[in-house]
């Protein structure tokens, strides 16, 4: 294989090229305008990404980080209080928890979809004595156990929060979008992200129309009408600039989500045909030691913001090399739980408390899945990924 081709992990700049006209009229209108900050370019993303979400509110804010941290100050999630997350997902989601003085409570992940285990949720909220909520992630792009979640949202009387920041468009087991079904969802429109605009940005979805008006005033500092404040918010506003970018992209949104499915099928065949198994299949089980992701079963859809492949531990790392010596882009999401973090070292985890969330960030890797990959890209990078492990797979 000729190593003249090149598979950057994300090309933004293919995407652009295809909407560069309609993205430079956008952001003219709001130049003109000179309505930057709020106003009705904001308002009319909001009003387009409710209807996306089948949801009756969506709130925007600054990033997908303070989504989540508004959807707790909503909440009245207090200093002292408990809230379960998963520990294998981006630091945003203990982060935003601790932030509040609140102890993030971490839990395993079921390693055939790399979702925070419903079962493991059971029993660390059994042992909680101020658990206030449960934040499931819907990671890379695929749905939780939403049923699940609400039972147990049921059982322990608490809401549930959606980290949906890499899951806009996803569809649970139900066929329900992502964010439509807990008690508020939390979205991110980082760059990288299937939905991303030119900066920074988030939004937060809610059916309870009072929860709607509360996440309105505290992303405004706290303050209803202007300088008044009966509560004490945040400066988390959505700039119209970066709303006008996302109302042009969110029309092209469900086209893109189709061609990394279909890039996701094809890498899926590929790794099959080499002898590769899904992740329902634990790597000790044998074969080639390869696992793709295990594609959900419909109505259910995983809209691939990564698609992340497993090899043994001792391997991952120079995969990585290996693959970057053929010019081709991947990256570990993510190396270090949060649970290991240095910065959590106050609750008191060790390592193999959570040896499913420690195996994942040890032996994952994301390839290249963007819609814009030609068919030879996505054969170059499936052909290296079945090269390496080939040369490297223990003989039998």
């Amino acid at each position: 294989m000729s190593n003249s081709i090149n598979v950057p992990l994300l090309d933004l700049k293919a995407q652009y090229a295809t909407l560069r006209d309609e993205i430079q009229t956008a952001i003219t209108e709001v130049i003109e305008s000179q309505y930057f900050i709020m106003g009705p370019t904001v308002q009319a993303l909001e009003t387009d990404i409710a209807q996306y979400c089948n949801v009756k509110h969506a709130i925007g804010c600054a990033s997908g980080s303070d989504a989540l941290l508004l959807a707790l100050m909503a909440l009245e999630v207090q200093a002292g209080d408990e809230v379960i997350c998963p520990s294998f997902t981006f630091f945003a989601t203990g982060g935003s928890i601790a932030r509040l003085g609140v102890k993030p409570v971490y839990v395993d992940i079921d390693p055939v979809t790399y979702n925070m285990d419903p079962e493991l949720v059971r029993e660390a909220a059994a042992k909680c004595t101020r658990l206030k909520a449960i934040m499931p992630v819907h990671l890379f792009g695929q749905a939780c156990d939403m049923d699940a979640y609400l039972a147990l949202g049921k059982q322990f009387n608490v809401p549930i929060v959606e980290d949906a920041a890499q899951a806009i468009g996803t569809l649970d087991d139900t066929g329900a979008p992502t964010g439509s079904r807990g008690t508020i969802g939390c979205f991110s429109f980082f760059p990288s992200k299937n939905l991303g605009g030119f900066g920074d940005g988030g939004i937060v979805t809610t059916n309870d129309d009072k929860l709607a008006e509360r996440l309105s005033i505290l992303r405004l500092h706290g303050g209803k009408p202007k300088y008044y404040h009966s509560i004490i918010g945040v400066n988390s506003r959505l700039d119209a600039l970066q709303a006008a970018v996302l109302q042009v992209k969110l029309r092209y949104l469900d086209t893109w989500h189709e061609g990394r499915r279909s890039n996701a099928k094809t890498y899926d065949k590929l790794f099959a045909d080499a002898g590769a198994k899904t992740t329902a299949h634990p790597l000790l089980e044998g074969g080639l030691p390869l696992r793709y992701p295990t594609c959900p079963d419909g109505p259910a859809r995983h809209i691939y913001n990564q698609y992340v492949i497993r090899v043994p531990e001792d391997q991952r790392d120079a995969l990585r090399d290996f693959m970057k010596d053929r010019n081709i882009g991947t990256e570990i999401y993510y190396p270090v739980p949060l649970h290991q973090q240095q910065c959590f070292e106050y609750l008191g985890y060790s390592t193999g408390d959570l040896p499913q969330s420690e195996s994942a960030a040890n032996q994952t890797i994301a390839l290249p899945i963007y819609p814009e990959l030609t068919d030879e890209q996505l054969h170059h990078v499936a052909n290296t990924v079945i090269e390496f492990v080939k040369q490297h797979a223990s003989v039998a």
